[in-house]
């Protein structure tokens, strides 16, 4: 009964370790093709620092990025780098 359950344990490790290979080569051939098309935007003149910042930021929820951005703001304001905002009197 032991060496049944053995048996069932190695196959099933067996495949869980051959579908990981299997994701992994796709998820190489993956970034590969989005390689491509990055290179493909540079060269016809995209700025791929900033696209790669607009996809990431069209992964988030509305709130989430105004939040970033507050968060974003404070901190430059904090460091001089953006005018502090002025009451208006």
């Amino acid at each position: 009964m032991a060496d049944t359950k053995t048996t069932f344990a190695q196959g099933q490790l067996r495949s869980l370790v051959e579908r990981i290979e299997r994701l992994e080569e796709e998820k190489k051939t993956i970034a590969g093709d989005i390689k491509e098309v990055y290179a493909e935007a540079k060269a016809n003149g995209f700025d791929t620092k900033i696209l790669r910042k607009v996809i990431s930021l069209r992964k988030k929820e509305a709130n989430e990025r105004e939040e970033e951005q507050s968060m974003l703001d404070l901190y430059m304001e904090a460091l001089g780098m953006i005018p502090a905002e002025r009451d208006a009197a």
